[in-house]
């Protein structure tokens, strides 16, 4: 099989109705924003734009990741498709500003991490006084934290859009030198990435939950991202082959896409087991809590984030042929993809509503409704009006790469 068989001008257009649900989308958000903070849930709203908005950015930030990880192992197979993860990339400085926003107005308005920013938490003649807060003070402090924040998610944004710059220059001079530094600064970025994500994922989910702490969270979070990542990039590339796009892609590049989903969903699995089991058996009180909030006050969720991310892609995604169909790789990706939104939504919802949708003093606690769904439809349609406006205005194929040949004829 040759390029002669397909067009390495291909150029994605995004208009029609996918356009215009996309808009839908973020107007629907809007509204259900703007109806969490006049119906006073402010807490709650806020709870949700954290969720998404970090959702938001590490499947950007895992876009960047695949690509760099493709660059530095010289993979042959994904070369043709690299365009998708790329358009992913490239919308990450819009990922970052957007948490970096909510983030911060969560902290100036105290919606969001009370539990070491209450006012008085760290004075000893306070009475909200917390003794183990005040000695995480040097780390957990608003300068520091939202400093880590900016350095990290700016340094993760610059590579993304250096890895997506240069390939687009390789379309336009050729040669072997915007590759050679694609791979240099993706040997870097993979180090700083893999040292930084998980104090990344520590302060901006862990520290809802102050006195709780686990090494182990760090890398839950990145296999969590890693997967929804990978999930994205098989379901934009399924849908785009169905709409008459990329036909160069197989189900050999299917195949391997399912394994990727298929083994880092295990992963996630061993290592969300692996952190209960530990917490389970030691039955230390400090670190049971973060369980007992999760199984007693939000258990229906509890089980259902297993079920998604463990289960279904364990049964649907074993056999080699599921991994080549095209619909069932779809199918177990977007229940992936919902699946992890549940396991975000168990990460940060016990650590702002600890006693789930019961009132509490009279405060209302958490929910699922209207700006649950809202704020989720939103956000999914802020990423698929901005990826897919990205992919648009370049080729589908990276026609210069040097390994292209090799994934316009991978067969397994």
């Amino acid at each position: 099989m040759g390029t002669h068989h397909y067009n390495l001008s291909e150029q994605f257009e995004f208009t029609g109705k996918v356009k215009t649900l996309s808009i839908i989308g973020i107007v629907i958000g809007i509204g259900a924003i703007a109806y969490g903070f006049m119906s006073d849930a402010h807490e709650r709203t806020f709870a949700n734009l954290l969720l998404m908005a970090y959702y938001f950015a590490c499947v950007c930030m895992s876009g960047a990741f695949f690509l760099a990880v493709q660059y530095v192992a010289q993979a042959g197979w994904s070369a043709s498709i690299l365009r998708v993860p790329q358009a992913m990339a490239k919308v990450l400085p819009l990922a970052v500003i957007i948490l970096l926003v909510v983030v911060g107005l969560g902290l100036y308005t105290h919606n969001l991490y009370h539990h070491w920013n209450a006012p008085g938490i760290t004075d000893p003649n306070s009475a909200n006084y917390d003794k183990l807060i005040d000695g995480k003070s040097a780390f957990l402090n608003v300068p520091f934290f939202m400093a880590r924040q900016v350095i990290f998610l700016g340094v993760y944004s610059i590579f993304a859009v250096l890895l997506a710059k240069w390939s687009n220059n390789e379309d336009l001079e050729g040669g072997l030198n915007s590759y050679r530094k694609s791979f240099k600064y993706s040997c870097i970025f993979l180090v700083i990435y893999g040292f930084t994500t998980p104090i990344f994922a520590f302060d901006t989910i862990m520290s809802l939950e102050a006195h709780w702490f686990s090494t182990m969270f760090g890398w839950y979070n990145f296999a969590a991202m890693w997967v929804s990542s990978l999930a994205t990039i098989a379901v934009i590339i399924i849908l785009l082959k169905k709409a008459g796009y990329m036909s160069w892609v197989n189900n050999s590049h299917l195949h391997n896409l399912g394994q990727f989903i298929f083994g880092f969903s295990i992963f996630w699995t061993y290592v969300w087991f692996a952190q209960f089991l530990l917490i389970y058996y030691a039955n230390m009180s400090e670190e049971t809590v973060y369980f007992y909030k999760r199984f007693n006050n939000y258990e229906a969720w509890f089980y259902i984030n297993l079920i998604l991310n463990f289960l279904s892609p364990l049964l649907l995604l074993m056999d080699r042929d599921n991994k080549r169909s095209e619909n069932i790789l779809l199918a177990v990706s977007i229940v992936v993809l919902c699946g992890h939104w549940v396991d975000y939504y168990q990460m940060i919802m016990p650590g702002v509503f600890e006693f789930g949708p019961k009132v509490v003093d009279g405060k209302p606690g958490s929910g699922f409704g209207i700006i649950e769904i809202g704020t989720a439809l939103g956000f999914l349609g802020l990423f698929t009006f901005t990826v897919l406006s990205s992919l648009s205005k370049k080729a589908l194929i990276p026609k210069n790469h040097p390994f292209l040949q090799e994934s316009l004829n991978h067969h397994l």
